[in-house]
């Protein structure tokens, strides 16, 4: 069953066509990666699955729920969350601190800033907040400010902000952006792990195949703002068009 649909989104930024027709289906507890070489409209794709671009012509449906024109808040109200490329968190605040402000966020449906003042002596939700926080491997870091955490470490305090709102679907842009290897498979061996343990659908746009070929179960191939083939990753590698559109040649 498909969570997401999109279907016939155009966008065009001035004379740039940045979409033509595109056609997408992710289906529900699946790791659906979204490919393509630079300027083939992936982040404009991804924009507007959140609601931040509305396309000028075409539908985005989650759930039966048209996302366009909604609000970040309606956005993660529906159930979507997204990871940026640059992990977006409180830097001066300290872990524990960036987890509980989204489980205030979940529980009073509005995102503030002062919401750590009110929340500090719930226990409750500074028990759900280590919870996850021990899920994610960074239990022993709740009193450290996210400012100084390495690369890797603040992509998992980001996706402990997302996952304490319980989504039904991950957006992720290029999580492992800038990291080292070793940092890049312990989020893949990450993101495998919540897969598993929480059935949570992921949409993923990325560059490295390795982690591609590592987590999804469907590629889309986009080139110039159209897809070119969706299929898995044993028949993408190698398919003539990929090879074309990343290479500029068919052989």
């Amino acid at each position: 069953m498909a969570i997401l649909e999109v279907k016939g989104v155009n966008k065009r930024f001035g004379g740039l066509q940045a979409l033509g027709n595109v056609n997408l289906s992710v289906q529900e507890n699946t790791v659906h990666a979204i490919i393509g070489p630079n300027g083939a409209g992936k982040s404009t794709l991804l924009n507007c699955l959140v609601g931040k671009l509305i396309p000028d012509t075409g539908s985005v449906m989650f759930d039966g729920q048209s996302v366009l024109g909604r609000q970040p808040f309606e956005i993660n109200q529906m159930g979507i969350s997204r990871v940026f490329q640059t992990p977006e968190i409180f830097a001066d605040l300290t872990v524990l601190e960036n987890v509980m402000i989204p489980c205030f966020a979940k529980r009073d449906g509005a995102f503030r800033m002062h919401a750590i003042e009110m929340v500090a002596s719930e226990k409750g939700i500074r028990e759900q907040a280590e919870q996850m926080l021990e899920d994610v491997n960074m239990l022993s870091k709740l009193n450290e400010h996210a400012g100084s955490l390495s690369r890797g470490d603040k992509r998992r305090l980001e996706m402990a902000m997302c996952l304490v709102q319980e989504p039904r679907l991950l957006l992720l842009d290029e999580p492992t952006a800038g990291m080292a290897r070793a940092d890049t498979n312990n989020t893949i061996d990450l993101l495998k792990e919540i897969h598993d343990k929480r059935n949570i659908t992921m949409a993923i746009i990325e560059h490295d195949m390795h982690v591609v070929f590592s987590l999804a179960q469907r590629i889309t191939v986009l080139a110039q703002g159209t897809p070119l083939v969706e299929d898995t990753p044993e028949n993408i590698k190698g398919h003539p068009k990929v090879r074309e559109a990343y290479l500029g040649e068919a052989n």
